[in-house]
């Protein structure tokens, strides 16, 4: 269990701390019609958690001056030094706007904060990096989790232990100096802990499942304040739930999961002009039925932008861009990918053996913060004419940008990783593929007073994308993924980006995370675990959208 045991800072380095009374709850706060709690809504179930009858209030002074007393991170309101410099994470199209942000430095700081919270009848809110922000608080108190930064791998047991606030980049290069990899994802960046709450689809997926299947413990602290080291045999139920059914249960302060051992690996990308485009898609989608389970694979579509901050090969070109990891040898991943190799010339081939410390060069993901907005759908199969159909939609000719990945699950993914207690709960194993569609939304990002070094007004610019951008890319999104809805089976929680518990169809988006028995489970252990719905910004709270259960699914960050 994570232990409240460092070397308290002194208060005169706390400078950013006080008694200032906080602002009280907002015009519509987390439970009005148009407010943004809840943002994607999970699915419905037999019985409703109770809203805090407590009225969100101005905390006192005092109240403000005991959480300071009980923390060693900073705590924030508005106007403070830093406030939005906190509050602010990867995706800016959303961001928190929060009564007290409390930087939590440990697991003993969290336990404060939510008791805190929970005495002041505040909503709780999580953040790490913010890549997955969606359901963004307006009021409630924010824990922000990137103070909490420690990794320790055991390399004779081949397991990690990453706090809250851990990327997977510290996780890689921690483990490659014993030879080992975690199950990570494409960018390093992005925080472990939420990516694996919903299940994480990672570089090597194909090969050794879910991100979620390697987990051995997860200790967590709960609506009321208290502190839980959970694993398969001390609760299998609330462990099952966590691992893919995500955020909503609590906050978790640190993990162990396995490491694989994989020093090395083969892969990187081949690149097909737009001329080859019809082409390669058909032969990537003939060739993923032949590869291995040790090959992890995906294809992306990108129409760039004619913009000189771009490099010259990407401005203003059309590109797919297949993108491979092999853990074989290198000559046998060279025969392998023979057959895409043949689709014809290439703009860039950058297949080759690489140490697994470079494996986030395969993808290249975006390291700047950014706003946007995606859904996808998993698949139970895939024609290339339906392929085509939405290569079309969201191609040069889009009425917004339109970034296409389509990603080749099934081989270890498929399988459960114990019994059925503790095998996790990420939904819909036996889909084939995963179509996902991620639009940027320029202009959109919220607010532009990000010194972190200066007082904000706590009033940003904009807090929010445009509705009507918002609107074209919704409406692109929804047309070109009813072209796979003979094959769509459900989507996948890690990929869902946006406040999509605003929609009209919140409700349906919900379900489809997970089947109907396994939603049925995670709502009844919300409701067991969190009656009041303390725990209800995330992107699968369900408030705004039917006022059921807000079971958590999870932010990648």
């Amino acid at each position: 269990m994570e232990s409240n045991d460092r070397t308290p800072r002194t208060r005169q380095s706390r400078h950013t701390r006080h008694t200032r009374q906080a602002p009280g709850a907002r015009p519509g706060g987390p439970d009005s019609p148009g407010g943004p709690g809840g943002r994607t809504g999970v699915t419905t179930a037999p019985a409703t958690p109770a809203t805090p009858t407590t009225p969100n209030t101005p905390a006192t002074p005092a109240a403000l001056a005991e959480l300071v007393r009980q923390t060693r991170g900073p705590v924030l309101v508005p106007g403070d030094a830093g406030y939005d410099a906190e509050r602010s994470g990867f995706q800016r199209a959303y961001r928190h706007r929060p009564d007290v942000i409390v930087g939590a430095e440990c697991a003993g700081d969290v336990v404060a904060a939510v008791r805190f919270a929970r005495a002041q009848g505040l909503p709780v809110a999580v953040q790490a990096t913010g890549h997955g922000l969606s359901a963004a608080t307006d009021g409630g108190l924010l824990i922000s989790t990137r103070r909490m930064a420690g990794v320790r791998v055991d390399a004779a047991a081949r397991t990690a232990r990453a706090e809250a606030g851990v990327v997977w980049g510290q996780v890689v290069e921690a483990a490659a100096l014993y030879g080992l990899a975690p199950l990570n994802g494409s960018s390093p960046g992005v925080g472990v802990i939420s990516y694996t709450l919903g299940g994480g689809v990672g570089v090597l997926a194909r090969t050794y499942g879910f991100a979620a299947d390697q987990v051995r413990s997860v200790d967590l602290v709960t609506a009321d304040a208290r502190q839980l080291h959970v694993t398969a045999d001390s609760d299998p139920g609330l462990f099952r739930a966590l691992l893919g059914g995500g955020h909503g249960l609590g906050v978790v302060t640190a993990m162990e999961f396995g490491l694989v051992p994989v020093a090395r690996l083969y892969g990187g990308q081949l690149v097909f002009g737009g001329e080859r485009i019809d082409e390669a898609l058909a032969a990537y989608l003939r060739w993923t039925g032949t590869v291995p389970d040790e090959l992890t694979s995906s294809l992306a579509l990108i129409a760039y932008p004619d913009l000189p901050q771009l490099p010259e090969p990407l401005r203003g070109r059309y590109l797919a861009q297949i993108r491979i990891a092999y853990t074989g040898s290198a000559e046998e991943g060279e025969r392998l990918v023979a057959p895409l190799r043949a689709v014809g010339p290439r703009v860039s081939d950058e297949l080759r053996e690489m140490p697994y410390a470079d494996s986030h060069t395969i993808h290249r993901d975006p390291s700047d913060p950014h706003a946007y907005d995606g859904d996808n759908a998993l698949l139970s199969g895939l024609d290339a004419a339906a392929l085509l159909r939405v290569a079309a939609l969201t191609g040069p000719d889009a009425p917004t940008m339109c970034v296409l990945q389509l990603n080749h699950l099934g081989g270890a993914m498929a399988m459960r990783g114990g019994p059925e207690e503790a095998a996790g709960s990420v939904g819909h194993r036996d889909a084939r593929f995963a179509l996902r569609l991620l639009s940027p939304l320029p202009g959109a990002e919220a607010g532009d007073d990000l010194d972190a070094d200066g007082p904000g007004s706590g009033e940003a610019s904009a807090e929010g994308p445009d509705a009507a951008a918002l609107a074209t890319v919704r409406a692109l999104h929804a047309e070109a993924l009813a072209a796979v809805a003979p094959w769509r089976i459900g989507r996948s929680v890690n990929f869902l980006f946006g406040s999509h518990g605003e929609r009209p169809d919140a409700a349906e988006v919900a379900r489809s995370v997970h089947d109907a028995d396994e939603h049925r489970r995670l709502a009844g252990l919300k409701v067991h675990h969190d009656p009041e719905n303390v725990f209800r910004f995330h992107p699968s709270g369900a408030d705004a959208a039917d006022r059921s259960p807000a079971v958590g699914t999870a932010v990648r960050g």
